[in-house]
């Protein structure tokens, strides 16, 4: 009886969980500021068949796809301070992007397929800050969880946003208290002294944007959802 307790118990709490994700709206273009650049709608995202460092669309609008590359970051309309974050990506040969808490705090996507030792730029680490000079901090991934490029592959993050006092002054850093990649957990408790390279500016505040970098190389997104922390 007791362990048919706790396993309802356990069925609860997963249902639970699943609820609350279910009832989190899925981000589409309309909740990313202008301008969209090349960004658009698409079904479902392959691989090139005639150049894998790019991305094919599929027809359908499920997926948030930069075909080419080289566009614009995507910023939400919205800001966040704690946050958790579920989503896919697809990612082409080669390429590169990144997903910002607040548009400062970068939890890299990068193609690191079968790379042993993965470094702060591989799938899954906190890219590195940068003083105008050299790069420096950057937190590895703890494991290299990443899938073949042409895959969809799935991302939770985590969040809790900087503390400040009344002042304004920061008390606290921003840390990612859990980030999983494929279900594996690649970061935890990390800590992030400020804004790292590439960041929509560097300033410290309680909220900020969700981001989505573009700028880089072709990639796709989607099932993007968000649940205050």
């Amino acid at each position: 009886m007791i362990k048919k307790v706790i396993l309802s118990g356990f069925v609860i709490l997963g249902l639970a969980i699943n609820t609350v994700w279910s009832q989190s709206k899925v981000l589409g273009l309309e909740d990313f500021k202008q301008p969209l650049g090349d960004w658009f709608e698409a079904g479902n995202a392959k691989l090139n068949p005639d150049d894998e460092k790019k991305l094919t669309a599929i027809d359908g609008n499920s997926v948030l796809i930069s075909e080419q590359g080289k566009t614009v970051n995507l910023v939400t309309n919205q800001n966040y301070g704690d946050i958790k974050v579920e989503l896919d990506f697809m990612i082409s040969k080669k390429s590169n992007s990144g997903v910002y808490l607040q548009g400062r705090y970068e939890i890299q996507i990068y193609d690191s397929w079968g790379k042993e030792n993965p470094v702060s730029w591989d799938c899954g680490g906190i890219y590195a800050r940068y003083d105008g000079t050299k790069t420096y901090e950057g937190t590895p991934p703890l494991v290299n969880a990443s899938k073949k490029p042409g895959e969809w592959q799935h991302l939770e993050i985590n969040f809790k946003a900087p503390r400040f006092n009344s002042k304004g002054e920061k008390i606290k850093n921003a840390v990612f208290k859990k980030v999983k990649l494929n279900g594996i957990t690649v970061q935890k408790n990390a800590e992030v002294t400020g804004p790292t390279a590439s960041s929509l500016d560097n300033k410290e505040e309680p909220s900020g944007p969700l981001m989505l970098q573009g700028d880089h190389w072709p990639v796709a997104y989607r099932n993007i959802k968000l649940k205050k922390g």
